[in-house]
């Protein structure tokens, strides 16, 4: 399955992953994982800035359990999906974000992982190889490995995960179906912007005291599918007549 986690910057997104990877043990509480786990929680972690592309994706496969001969027998098809060219012996110092991606990401997708974690690192790659990525995420998915995505792009996790964890403020608030958890995320994140802390005024002739989107059974929401019915419903005090008032 796929698994997307998502919340606002400073909600613990990233620290989950990295207690999941290993890298932070948590202060109460135990982490489980079963299964090998290949993370790929920032750009060029794992590789020695010294070494050679081809040099570090024989360090980081090892890392990640393959033995040698293992690396041998992939090491053509890590090279393509990454598709540096001759950068593959360029030492990785002189690699840019994107080439970083590339061959970690190529290394990750190719030790067989049970578990593949990966932190918004794909938001550096270029179009092309995004959707290459997605494709072989959706592939690890399908073979009955679980895929966990953090991420701020909420088309991405719509399109990938069946399950979405929202973590607002350190603590969990929702784990459930994908469209519930991005409706709750507006939600929290309409709670948090100044504009809902005071009412809004027109010129002192109309003030809204409050409003909200609710669907079709009438239960507030904040995400809709295309060809959903929903409604705006506001609260609006006039602080004198208004002839033919216009809502827009």
């Amino acid at each position: 399955e796929c698994v997307g986690i998502i919340g606002r910057n400073g909600s613990g997104k990233s620290t989950l992953l990295q207690m999941l990877a290993g890298v932070t043990a948590p202060t109460e509480g135990r982490v489980r994982v079963r299964g090998k786990v290949a993370p790929l929680i920032s750009v060029g972690v794992g590789f020695h800035p010294e070494l050679t592309g081809r040099e570090n994706v024989y360090v980081n496969a090892a890392i990640l359990g393959l033995t040698r001969a293992q690396v041998d027998e992939r090491f053509d098809e890590i090279v393509d999906f990454a598709d540096i060219g001759d950068f593959i012996d360029t030492p990785v110092k002189f690699y840019s974000s994107g080439m970083f991606v590339r061959l970690g990401f190529a290394v990750a997708v190719n030790v067989d992982p049970s578990v593949l974690l990966i932190d918004e690192v794909l938001a550096v790659g270029d179009m092309a190889f995004q959707v290459k990525c997605f494709d072989k995420m959706n592939e690890i998915r399908h073979s009955g490995a679980t895929v966990v995505v953090v991420s701020h792009n909420l088309n991405a996790i719509r399109r990938m995960c069946e399950r979405t964890m929202v973590l607002h403020q350190g603590e969990q608030r929702f784990t459930g179906a994908t469209a519930e958890a991005v409706s709750l995320f507006h939600q929290l994140i309409g709670e948090t912007r100044d504009l809902d802390d005071e009412d809004v005024a027109f010129g002192g002739v109309a003030k809204v005291e409050s409003w909200e989107l609710v669907n079709a059974a009438g239960v507030a929401h904040a995400y809709a599918e295309p060809g959903d019915r929903l409604r705006f419903v506001a609260e609006v005090v006039f602080a004198a007549p208004i002839v033919d008032p216009v809502f827009a």
